[in-house]
């Protein structure tokens, strides 16, 4: 089984850049999008083969997440338990017969950390939602969750200490997450590789591989042993984010 998690940075704009070669080409048995940044009623595509689910954000051209599958779920759920973040389209949570799939787009904590606190609720609500869907079956948690955690997940950690996504405050959230019964899956599978999932669009930080990784599949500790591998497609362009993408066994 093959699951895909991309941050396009506008569905409609990476149309335009051969987003479907990559789509089409991998194959995936679950894709999941971030910062659609339209309505899916503003839609002009259908991808045959799959069955869709949108969650809008309710300000136009802004957040926005979906996620098309070949297997049909059992369950949808629209924002954290079916309620919270729903007016920015940020959750959207799948229930299938082994796990449950959850795609997220994290609250960036904006400029001068004006929207931290805010985070922080975020990520508590989060990570007692996660906790509480492990209870039932394996998860499986993936998206642009806006945090680089450890120095070794952006090319500047020193310079970038207070900076949104490299504070101690999301740092310190994620590794209790981890703490919680989940593992960061390709950091667990390589514990010294450098890759980078996000790169500003300034100062040509792309072509010189000045990046973060903020991009992960997180999954349920007892999920690992079904892992063949994760990887960080930072070869495909089109977003300010490269596609990531998670091989699990079947069966």
């Amino acid at each position: 089984m093959k699951i895909v998690s991309w941050n396009v940075n506008g569905f409609r704009a990476i149309m335009n850049k051969d987003f479907l070669s990559f789509f089409k080409g991998i194959d995936a048995d679950i894709f999941t999008i971030q910062e659609t940044k339209m309505q899916e009623s503003q839609k002009e595509w259908t991808l045959d083969g799959y069955f869709e689910f949108w969650n809008d954000a309710e300000k136009k051209g802004y957040s926005g997440t979906a996620v098309y599958t070949k297997i049909k779920p059992i369950k949808v759920i629209y924002g954290i338990d079916g309620y919270g973040y729903n007016n920015e389209g940020r959750v959207i949570t799948l229930e299938f017969e082994q796990f449950y799939f959850v795609t997220c787009y994290v609250p960036n904590s904006k400029r001068e950390l004006l929207r931290l606190d805010e985070r922080m609720l975020f990520e508590d609500q989060m990570r007692d939602y996660l906790i509480s869907l492990d209870h039932v079956k394996p998860v499986i948690y993936t998206g642009d969750l806006n945090v680089a955690h450890q120095p070794i997940d952006l090319k500047n950690p020193h310079s970038n200490t207070r900076n949104p996504g490299f504070t101690h405050e999301e740092r310190t959230k994620f590794t209790m997450l981890l703490e919680s019964g989940f593992v960061d899956v390709f950091r667990t599978l390589y514990p010294n590789k450098v890759k980078y999932t996000w790169w500003s669009y300034m100062f040509q930080s792309r072509m010189k591989n000045i990046g973060w990784r903020i991009d992960y599949f997180v999954v349920s500790k007892r999920l690992m042993k079904d892992v063949i591998d994760s990887e960080i497609h930072d070869d495909i362009i089109g977003s300010d984010h490269c596609p990531i993408s998670l091989t699990l066994k079947k069966g």
